[in-house]
């Protein structure tokens, strides 16, 4: 089973992010489980969103507390909280900045291999592509090249279904979705 803990900040679609991923996983034959933790939280403060996927029915419904896959679609959130709490050294990390590696502090278990951090400014895609910073779609693109857990197709295929009804914003998120996708995260 793949665990992927989602953060970000409240009004950033963090949990549109993780039903996109499970209805991705299911289009592609698995078992997915999506879920959110927050409370009466606003737009604006941290919100973490949780994915499990696996070849095999899904019976836990905890929290995710070792994240295989971390997503942090705000990066600023790393200087707020401990968005890599119960990772470990192979544990994949996506972080929507415009900075590199070596300008974030994040506070990587022991071990940790710099090759499993991948950064995409996914603002910038946002923004240029959607007119809007809402990340969520964008970044999931680097989430399925860097994992290989959802193909490219289900994931705008998800889209295109959680979206019906506004197709302005589907073509919009998948051109984003793509040009993510091609990038060297």
């Amino acid at each position: 089973m793949v665990e992927i803990r989602i953060h970000g900040r409240g009004g950033q679609g963090v949990v549109t992010a993780a039903e996109l991923i499970a209805i991705a996983a299911f289009k592609d034959g698995k078992q997915a489980q999506a879920f959110s933790s927050f409370g009466v939280e606003r737009t604006g403060a941290p919100v973490e969103s949780y994915v499990r996927i696996d070849d095999q029915p899904i019976i836990t419904r905890q929290q995710i507390y070792r994240p295989n896959v971390l997503i942090v679609q705000d990066a600023s959130l790393l200087g707020a909280i401990d968005v890599a709490k119960g990772a470990d050294k192979n544990t994949l990390i996506i972080i929507n900045t415009a900075k590199n590696k070596d300008e974030l502090k994040i506070n990587l278990p022991p071990g940790a291999r710099k090759n499993n951090l991948h950064f995409i400014d996914a603002t910038k895609i946002a923004i240029a592509i959607i007119g809007k910073n809402i990340v969520n779609t964008v970044i999931l693109g680097a989430f399925a090249k860097a994992t290989g857990l959802i193909g490219l197709k289900s994931l705008e295929a998800a889209i295109k279904e959680k979206f019906v009804d506004q197709p302005n914003l589907v073509a919009k998120n998948i051109k984003a979705v793509k040009r993510t996708y091609q990038s060297n995260i």
